[in-house]
């Protein structure tokens, strides 16, 4: 006889050092770390979101690597590679609830018909805890960034090079040169 056991949020605080996991059903699930450009497409978004966060005073800018708590059937915990949070802080714990804006990179391993249904599947997450903006940003093939709302999740609005991509209405005002991705 086996004895099958979930995932717990402790198990998230017990990872190595420099790891990133999520819980999705019952199961930790580690995230490998990422290459130059979608890592520092992931710093140029929180750079940028951090700037709001000192005019506005209206939330948290947040980093890759931080553990949102979600109570989902299937999925416990978020970690985007950029955020917004308007929650309460947690000191060192993990965050209580969805940011209302998360932005997800794509790395290398990111692409074909199962990772566009694993990233499909993972914004209706976001959606289904709370999140109102969403941003698929790829680097790497197509130089985008997809802006999914939660009022309408199935539609993206596609922002390119020399545009301004938004995140309202989880952040009104804002808005990032898709540009600023890049180095030329």
């Amino acid at each position: 006889m086996s004895i099958k056991t979930e995932a717990t949020i402790e198990d998230l605080y017990r990872l190595p050092d420099n790891c990133k996991a999520e819980i999705v059903n019952g199961k930790l699930v580690l995230m490998s770390p990422t290459g130059f450009l979608p890592g520092r497409a992931g710093g140029e978004i929180y750079a940028s979101l951090r700037e709001y966060e000192r005019l506005t005073k209206s939330g948290y800018a947040l980093p890759d690597n931080v553990g949102f708590l979600v109570n989902l059937p299937h999925c416990r915990s978020l970690s985007p590679d950029a955020a917004f949070y308007t929650g309460k802080p947690t000191g060192g714990k993990f965050l209580n609830g969805a940011p209302v804006f998360a932005a997800e990179v794509r790395s290398e391993n990111d692409y074909g018909d199962k990772a566009e249904e694993d990233m499909a599947n993972k914004r209706c997450d976001y959606f289904a805890a709370g999140t109102l903006v969403v941003w698929d940003v790829d680097v790497l093939k197509e130089e985008v960034i997809r802006v999914y709302h939660a009022s309408n999740p199935e539609q993206p609005q596609v922002y390119r090079r020399g545009e301004m991509a938004e995140a309202a209405p989880a952040l009104p005002g804002w808005s990032f040169p898709v540009d600023d991705l890049f180095f030329s």
